[in-house]
């Protein structure tokens, strides 16, 4: 396998059906599991599409956890099969051919993160076709895909918006280029040599992009790019503003959600509406704010999920028809502003403070590359707000930016300058860990 590879739709689709004719002679049946412990490569995609579209459902599982990671997670959702070779993998793709759905009856189990405890399997369940139906066709009305379209994956296909945006392409007859992981160097490559039409990135990905064509190095052409969709973690403005001048501004949008469902989407027009925003609520979809911040949003039939084997935290996630997963935002009309999680709220002084908003405010200040804002122990305070740094700016400069912008408890009594912010993967900073990783504190 080189750097990327291309995945037709028809390709595919007959690869799909020896896939689940394999697992059919395997015993697997539906409402069953398997588990993907994969690296990106198109046989990741076929894998879990040729399961989804008879029942079976793929657990995806990032290929770098740990044995007892990995192990804990596989307790827990009781596979059928586990696949964690790609030539285990392709061997399925050898199968006698067999009838499929039309459309994939379920999602992917995605495990969440973790950083709040046990980590936690994302359920829907497996779907009647029609429901199945009306899923896969949300997601096709909401971002067009269409048998003209060449989607670029870029993430890790563990993560369900990658997959999922791949899974929708090909199933509306478009193709797919599989990245085998995010390169900046390879993803310019694979832009100017394949011309793809969609992706979907996080921040992160899109600020490695930058950094190079900042260097010096050609921005490919993106005639025929008509969609760059972002989500995933907080994407600053001046960031937001370089997308879309590299890229032509009707193409880049943002949407908000969680592994657990979807919730807004965000237009090139909406952006320059209501810039800061995360967007309106989706079709289908409502949103409210309770008085403590906390965002709700009403989905579908069709769109609901459970934890999987933990009857309690999807009690606590769901109130009649809506979700939530700790999220805490505002409404402005109809747009959404989010502030934060929960989990990652400082308490200073009896003051709720949350790290996005101090970290807005310090987005345009001279010499800020990129800021994390997070908490440490405080025996006056209980928690006192601290900023990790990247860029030229000096501490006093931080200081007298921190006091023309902010609330007196919600400066930053601490600046640590490093290269890089620890982030996850997927560009997420991990509040609640970041002064361990910075070695500030002893781990847990």
């Amino acid at each position: 396998m080189g750097a990327f590879d291309l995945l037709t739709a028809s390709d595919s689709e007959d690869a799909q059906r020896r896939i689940a004719g394999a697992l059919s002679v395997l015993g697997i049946r539906r409402g069953d599991r398997i588990a993907l412990s994969l690296t990106n490569s198109p046989v990741v995609i076929n894998t879990a599409l040729a399961a989804l579209r008879v029942g079976v459902v793929p657990v995806m599982l990032d290929p770098l956890l740990t044995d007892m990671e990995r192990d804990a997670i596989l307790t827990d959702c009781a596979p059928s099969l586990v696949l964690t070779t790609r030539a285990d993998a392709e061997t399925l793709a050898k199968g006698k051919p067999t009838e499929l759905a039309p459309v994939p009856l379920a999602r992917p189990i995605h495990y969440t993160s973790g950083t709040t405890g046990r980590r936690k399997g994302v359920f829907t369940g497996v779907l009647d076709e029609a429901s199945a139906t009306q899923l896969l066709a949300e997601e096709t009305t909401q971002w067009g895909f269409n048998s003209e379209d060449l989607h670029l994956v870029v993430s890790g296909l563990y993560h369900s918006a990658p997959l999922r945006f791949a899974i929708s392409t090909l199933m509306n007859g478009g193709d797919v280029i599989v990245m085998s992981r995010f390169e900046p160097s390879v993803f310019l490559q694979a832009m100017a040599q394949m011309h793809p039409t969609t992706m979907f990135c996080a921040p992160a990905h899109l600020q490695r992009m930058v950094e190079v064509i900042d260097t010096g190095v050609r921005m490919p052409s993106v005639v025929g790019v008509r969609l760059v969709a972002h989500a995933g973690a907080a994407c600053s403005q001046p960031l937001k503003k370089r997308v879309h001048h590299l890229f032509d501004h009707e193409s880049v949008w943002e949407f908000y959600g969680a592994t657990e469902g979807q919730v807004t989407a965000l237009s090139p027009q909406d952006w320059l509406a209501a810039p800061g925003s995360v967007g309106r609520a989706r079709t289908g979809r409502t949103i409210s704010i309770d008085d403590d911040g906390t965002i709700w949003t009403t989905v579908p039939d069709y769109a609901r999920f459970t934890y999987w084997g933990d009857t309690d935290k999807t009690a606590a996630a769901w109130r009649g028809s809506a979700f939530s997963v700790g999220d805490m935002g505002r409404l402005d009309g109809e747009y959404l502003y989010l502030d934060g999680r929960r989990d990652d709220l400082i308490i200073s002084g009896g003051v709720n403070v949350y790290p996005r908003e101090v970290e807005l405010a310090f987005e345009h200040a001279p010499g800020v590359t990129d800021i994390a804002v997070f908490a440490r122990p405080d025996e006056r305070w209980g928690q006192r707000v601290c900023a990790v740094v990247v860029g030229t700016i000096t501490d006093q400069a931080l200081l007298d930016w921190a006091e023309s912008h902010l609330h007196p408890a919600r400066r930053p009594k601490e600046y640590h300058h490093v290269d890089v912010i620890p982030r996850s993967p997927t560009g997420k900073v991990r509040y609640r860990y970041l002064a361990e990783e910075l070695g500030l504190e002893p781990p847990a």
